[in-house]
């Protein structure tokens, strides 16, 4: 074999070796690079997926937001009418009260003068809260009833449509409770009113006198009592008087809902 030979083989085995080595040693790196790229790509594309579902809920939330905000603002029921009667026994306080709800200017001087029949004073009211997000302006008629049993024969028309009743009694009066009894009984039971469309003004008078006061009867327990005096805390009757009138509404657009029902029902 001569020497030609012998080199040729050798130098072909030693490539042959070059060249495996060099493989085994740049495919795994080939993979590896590979391998890297792909697992940086899916980290790209999860970032980009968690920014774009972040820009969702931060979307979401603000229009939940706006939502919420749109709905919380109150909804004007509109204009509405209710007859409220304020009735009670002689020497109540029932013109005085009348006259202050209604802004009225007339003026007794401090004397007294009974109502005759009755006195119908109108007014509006504003803002009223019906319910949770829902407001009203009210014109109402307020009909300063006599305490004087002898006008009796004029209640059936006193009571015609009447939506509200305000009782008013004196309680430094002893007998006045008593006579409570009675006109819940005519104006309210035997009308089929709610105790809800009734409120009781318990009136002091400026400098009455101390001595032991009346309480509502029991049959009253469920109509709400507010005791009122103009001189130390008109506001409040205002106030009174107002969610009174909420309460009214409510049963007028509880009564009108009904109706319109029925008659998509038939």
């Amino acid at each position: 074999m001569s020497m030609t030979f012998i080199s040729q083989m050798y130098n072909l085995f030693c490539l042959k070796k070059f060249l495996s080595t060099t493989f085994s040693d740049l495919v795994p790196f080939s993979l590896m690079s590979y391998k890297r790229r792909q697992s940086k790509l899916a980290a790209a594309a999860a970032a980009e997926q968690a920014l774009r579902t972040e820009k969702k809920i931060v979307t979401a939330s603000k229009n939940k937001g706006r939502a919420k905000k749109k709905s919380s603002a109150p909804v004007y029921l509109g204009m509405f009418t209710a007859k409220i009667l304020i009735i009670g026994p002689c020497e109540s306080g029932k013109t005085v009260l009348a006259n202050f709800l209604s802004d009225a200017t007339e003026t007794s001087g401090g004397e007294y003068h009974p109502t005759q029949g009755v006195r119908i004073l109108e007014f509006e009211c504003n803002n009223i809260e019906v319910s949770l997000s829902r407001t009203a302006n009210c014109e109402v008629e307020l009909w300063d009833c006599s305490g004087d049993h002898r006008f009796s024969t004029c209640w059936p028309a006193l009571q015609n449509d009447t939506n509200g009743v305000v009782m008013v009694y004196n309680p430094d009066q002893p007998n006045h409770d008593k006579e409570l009894e009675t006109w819940y009984t005519q104006f309210v039971q035997e009308q089929w009113l709610r105790d809800s469309q009734c409120l009781i003004f318990a009136h002091h008078k400026p400098m009455a006198p101390e001595r032991v006061r009346t309480q509502v009867p029991q049959t009253l327990s469920k109509v709400p009592c507010v005791h009122t005096n103009l001189d130390e805390d008109p506001d409040s009757v205002r106030e009174e008087f107002k969610n009174f009138l909420g309460q009214v509404l409510s049963n007028l657009t509880d009564k009108r809902d009904q109706e319109e029902l029925s008659i998509m029902n038939n």
